[in-house]
C-alpha cells in the first residue's frame, strides 16, 4: 500500500529533527522536496541518501497527476518543506487532499514548526491564538487586518525581511501603535533574536536598518 509521510524540517539549527523523522527519510523510496538543493544540505548532513523531485506552489497544480502516479507506484513518499512543517505555509495542501480524495495512507509527524517558539517567547497569552500566516501582498491585505482588529485572541504572523518594517507600520495604522507586539526572527539560529514592544517602538525600531532573516510577528489581541 502506498504512503505519504509529512516531515517536518529544521527551521534553521540542523538538530532540530526527530529521530523518527530521520529514519522515514531513510526508508523513504522517494523525497517530494521544495527545494531539492536545501533538502539535499539536510540529507547529505544526516547521511541519507535517496531520489529528490522538486514539489513548489510554481507546479504543484499543473503536475499534481505525475506526483499521484509517483506515490501509487511507491511504498513509502516522504515530503518536506524548505523548513518546518509541510502545508503550514508552505506547499502540501494539494496533494495532501488528493491522497484522502484516492484514499491513500497519510501520516503526519510532528516537529518544528516556527510560530510556536516565537508565541511562546511573545510572553503572550498562548491557550488560545489565531494563525494568519502571509497575509496577501497586495488585494485585500488592509481588509483582512481590520477584519481582525478587535480579535481577541493572540495573533501570529509571517513576514519576510523586506516587508517586515511595512508591515509593523500597517499593523500600527490599523490595530493602533499602542498595541503590544513581538517581532522575531532567525528562529534556532546563531543570531536568534525576539523584540518586545509596542507597534510604534517596534516600528521605530525596524526604522534606518536592513533586516535580515524571516520574520514571525505576534500581536496581542484586543482586551
Amino acid at each position: 500500500m502506498a504512503k505519504l509521510y509529512l516531515v517536518p524540517t529544521p527551521i534553521g539549527n540542523l538538530e532540530d529533527i526527530t529521530f523518527r523523522a530521520i529514519n522515514v527519510l531513510r526508508e523513504a523510496d522517494i523525497i517530494f522536496a521544495e527545494d531539492t538543493r536545501k533538502t539535499s544540505i539536510l540529507l547529505k548532513h544526516y547521511d541519507i541518501s535517496k531520489p529528490l523531485r522538486s514539489y513548489h506552489q510554481f507546479n504543484e497544480h499543473r503536475q499534481l497527476a505525475s506526483f499521484m502516479e509517483v506515490i501509487t507506484g511507491v511504498q513509502s513518499t516522504a515530503l518536506v518543506s524548505d523548513a518546518g512543517t509541510p502545508g503550514i505555509s508552505d506547499p502540501g495542501f494539494m496533494l495532501i487532499r488528493e491522497c484522502i480524495k484516492n484514499e491513500i495512507d497519510i501520516e503526519c509527524l510532528p516537529g518544528p514548526t516556527a510560530f510556536l517558539p516565537a508565541l511562546i517567547n511573545s510572553g503572550f497569552p498562548s491557550e488560545k491564538f489565531v494563525f494568519e500566516g502571509f497575509l496577501p501582498q497586495k488585494k485585500g491585505r488592509n481588509k483582512r487586518l481590520k477584519a481582525i482588529a478587535d480579535e481577541p485572541r493572540t495573533m501570529i504572523f509571517y513576514e519576510s525581511p523586506y516587508r517586515i518594517e511595512r508591515f509593523i507600520n500597517e499593523l500600527a495604522e490599523v490595530f493602533g501603535g499602542e498595541r503590544p507586539a513581538s517581532i522575531s526572527r532567525e528562529i534556532t539560529k546563531i543570531h536568534e533574536e525576539t523584540i518586545r514592544g509596542s507597534l510604534s517602538e517596534l516600528s521605530d525600531h525596524l526604522s534606518g536598518i536592513k533586516p535580515k532573516g524571516e520574520f514571525v510577528v505576534v500581536v496581542k489581541g484586543n482586551s
